[in-house]
């Protein structure tokens, strides 16, 4: 590990947090308010913030780990990024959503609304991680 995996992991956590705050906290959060048995309140979810931080943090180092494994030397960053980014979200995003929407009783909008907003997300996080690990 040296100084760049950490600013990467640094840089991609604040922006993980950020566009999250932004899809589920802005976005989507009319739709959360909807469901009050399933998902906790604004309020009530404050004391599990570290959970979310730990979750961020998980993500910034997988993206940063598994990109530095697996790029290809001399090839195009943004275009390796935009494929990782696509790859990352073909894995777990739109999977786990799609699961989630099977097993909790949520309105199907929500669950394209998740996918719409963080499919992107991802993508824009792989682009990332591929600009400063290049």
């Amino acid at each position: 590990m040296n100084a760049r995996f950490i600013v990467s992991v640094v840089v991609l956590f604040v922006l993980s947090m950020g566009l999250g705050f932004l899809i589920h906290a802005t976005l989507l959060s009319d739709h959360y308010a909807q469901l009050p048995n399933l998902y906790r309140s604004m309020e009530d979810s404050e004391q599990y913030f570290g959970y979310m931080i730990a979750g961020h943090v998980l993500i910034a180092i997988g993206l940063t780990w598994i990109y530095r494994m697996g790029h290809e030397a001399g090839k195009s960053w943004l275009a390796q990024g935009a494929r990782f980014g696509v790859a990352v979200a073909l894995l777990t995003t739109i999977p786990m959503y799609l699961i989630y929407y099977a097993v909790q009783n949520a309105p199907q909008e929500l669950m394209i609304g998740q996918i719409m907003y963080d499919t992107p997300a991802m993508i824009v996080l792989g682009i990332v991680t591929a600009f400063i690990n290049k």
